[in-house]
């Protein structure tokens, strides 16, 4: 743009801050997950949070507390991405290494953080505990980095900026990690960066193989604007379609992901059982029975009791879960849910008579509105019965009949317990939505 002041052209120009796309790699070190001691939730909820304010993960790595396998690490992955998030080895004894690596991969040298050395004393102090020389080097900071407040731990993270990239580094301690993540690291990078936005919406379905899916919503799938991604994920007896999409403009994003979610619901209606960021199926059991003032119990065989586990998992479900009983033994069946012996002998504990008496003897003894029953070969042998393993009878009791359905869940036992959960409290709530 061009100005005229006191007879002079003067040429402004205006610089907009474009929004960027940004890829983080995250690094987690320590032998203890490598063995395989401890899982690495730390990168699942690291990477989570990331893409919610836009930012891409382009890798994520676990390496030992080993110098050299830091170094290269820490190398290729600033090769590879903008951000570098690393967590572990932060600790004060002499296999956390991490700090004294970075020292070196940045030719830095240590110095004493005065503030960092009272906030650990101010910290044991409230414990009790001796503060030691060994806590002291634990407030040994590179001086090239910012120094970040661990408030929860003695581990202080760190922030180096290098060569236009930056390298974030905190405690393995997942609690700790997520303080410093959401009070320091999350907002410094908003501040830092203007980023693209990254929406994800995920539609969980029940009871319809990923291929039969695929296959029913293939056209679907085919017209979606090219800046939407479908993702099938499948597990037992489910698959969650998560779309995913990026851009400038988050609104915008906001009305085309949701446009393509209502045309899915129109498509699969039947086999929609809500999105991942909403209620869980057995969430929604639970709001409509406390609507209903209804209320269920469960009497479990080969699913020892994981029903009742997934039911429980809902704050506030005491107010309809009445109990459950894990009647994997014949003589459980028998003495304590009143399974007739004959009744057994003639069709065998795994059988749709049998599922359908534990429902029905389940709902009298613990005066329910609803129950649900499951019986089955969850392997790897058949035991007494003559069925084949991933054979399961569900029975779900209502107040008025009991529908009782067999189901082949194949192999292996962890496979059928999952599907069979899953089944059952799909049922259960079909037969809940027909009297609501």
């Amino acid at each position: 743009m061009y100005k005229l002041i006191n007879g002079c052209v003067v040429i402004c120009i205006f610089i907009a801050k474009i929004k960027i796309d940004m890829q983080a790699e995250i690094i987690t070190i320590g032998d203890e997950i490598l063995i395989g001691q401890i899982l690495d939730t730390n990168s699942k909820w690291i990477a989570k949070e990331l893409n919610k304010i836009g930012i891409t993960v382009y890798q994520i790595t676990s390496i030992q507390d080993n110098k050299e396998h830091i170094l290269k690490a820490l190398k290729e992955a600033q090769n590879n991405a903008d951000i570098v998030i690393i967590t572990g080895g932060l600790g004060p004894t002499n296999d956390d290494i991490t700090k004294y690596t970075l020292t070196e991969y940045f030719e830095d040298t240590l110095v004493l953080n005065n503030e960092i050395v009272e906030h650990i004393k101010t910290l044991f102090a409230k414990i009790n505990y001796p503060f030691t020389e060994i806590n002291k080097n634990q407030a040994l900071m590179p001086k090239s980095c910012i120094p970040l407040k661990n408030e929860l731990g003695t581990a202080a993270g760190m922030w180096f900026e290098n060569k236009n990239k930056v390298v974030i580094v905190m405690p393995g301690v997942p609690y700790e990690m997520r303080g410093l993540m959401t009070k320091k690291v999350l907002p410094k990078l908003k501040k830092t960066y203007k980023l693209k936005f990254i929406l994800h919406k995920t539609i969980q379905t029940y009871g319809m193989g990923e291929s039969v899916l695929a296959e029913k919503i293939e056209s679907w799938e085919n017209n979606l604007p090219s800046f939407i991604k479908l993702a099938y994920l499948p597990s037992f007896g489910k698959v969650r379609l998560r779309l995913s999409a990026k851009g400038n403009n988050k609104q915008e994003l906001e009305d085309k992901v949701n446009n393509e979610a209502k045309k899915l619901l129109k498509i699969i209606p039947e086999i929609i059982s809500g999105f991942e960021d909403s209620e869980t199926i057995e969430a929604q059991i639970g709001n409509l029975l406390t609507k209903n003032k209804q209320t269920i119990a469960t009497a479990e065989s080969c699913t020892g009791g994981n029903i009742a586990h997934k039911i429980t998992l809902v704050p506030g479900s005491s107010a309809y879960f009445i109990g459950s009983m894990v009647s994997y033994n014949v003589a459980i069946k028998i003495n304590e849910l009143n399974i007739d012996k004959r009744l057994i002998e003639k069709h065998s504990v795994v059988s749709a008579e049998v599922a359908s008496a534990m429902a029905k003897s389940i709902q009298h003894k613990f005066k329910t509105d609803y129950a649900i029953a499951t019986t089955g070969n969850a392997g790897p042998t058949t035991d007494t019965t003559d069925k084949t393993v991933g054979t399961v009878f569900i029975a779900v009791a209502t107040p008025n009949n009991i529908i009782t359905k067999e189901f082949y869940f194949g192999k292996p036992r962890e496979k059928v317990i999952e599907r069979t959960t899953n089944k059952a409290l799909e049922m259960l709530k079909k037969e809940i939505l027909k009297k609501d």
